[in-house]
């Protein structure tokens, strides 16, 4: 059975009844600064999450703003390591000592053989150069191994590549220190002269190819 019919009904539709242009207008507006505050956010996001001199450059302040109140300045970057041989003054003082501190505690108690005529070893290491320069690279390398970044397998490859080759090529019996101690009843320390200047042939002048006299 069919519905019954509105006599009311003339078969057209309703007209859309749209709000006035004020109303539009408004809505527009509202739309407008909700984008540019995404904007604004966006650039703010951007800045402090890459590189640049100030955390809060992103919010307009200056580079050497100190900080909210009650919160400390943001640390500064850590110096770029360097080889120790390049040190002096100071600076290579104050890294020796750090050194002797890792050497003292924790790599000789760990890794330090028995002192015999294959393996020796000198109390005052720290006098030749060489030593100390292998000793400091083999701490540097311990240092970035036991990072977590180097993966599961960073003291692995610090024991196989770093550790061993250095400890070796320090206490071989020919090497740095094979005319120091070899019974640790008898301490000693003897640096051995290594080799002087380069001889390079003066050429007198006039006379290419052949060497002064």
């Amino acid at each position: 059975m069919s519905d019954p019919i509105d006599p009311l009904d003339d078969g057209e539709t309703e007209p859309i009844r749209l709000p006035d242009s004020s109303g539009l207008e408004s809505i527009e507006a509202s739309v407008r600064k909700l984008l540019d505050q995404t904007a604004d956010q966006a650039r703010q996001i951007d800045s402090l999450s890459g590189p640049g001199p100030s955390p809060f450059a992103g919010f307009g302040l200056p580079a050497d703003f100190p900080g909210l109140p009650g919160m400390p300045p943001p640390p500064p970057p850590p110096p770029d390591p360097k080889p120790i041989l390049e040190l002096d003054g100071e600076a290579l003082e104050n890294e020796v000592d750090a050194l002797t501190d890792w050497v003292d505690d924790f790599l000789l108690p760990s890794y330090g053989a028995e002192v015999t005529t294959a393996t020796p070893w000198c109390d005052h290491w720290q006098e030749h150069r060489d030593v100390t320069a292998w000793l400091h690279a083999l701490w540097m390398a311990y240092e970035q191994h036991k990072d977590p970044e180097a993966g599961l397998s960073g003291m692995l490859a610090w024991h196989r590549d770093c550790l061993t080759h250095t400890m070796a090529a320090v206490r071989a019996p020919g090497g740095p220190l094979s005319a120091c101690m070899t019974d640790p009843d008898r301490p000693s320390h003897r640096l051995l002269p290594g080799p002087g200047p380069s001889a390079r042939a003066v050429r007198p002048s006039g006379e290419p190819g052949e060497a002064a006299s």
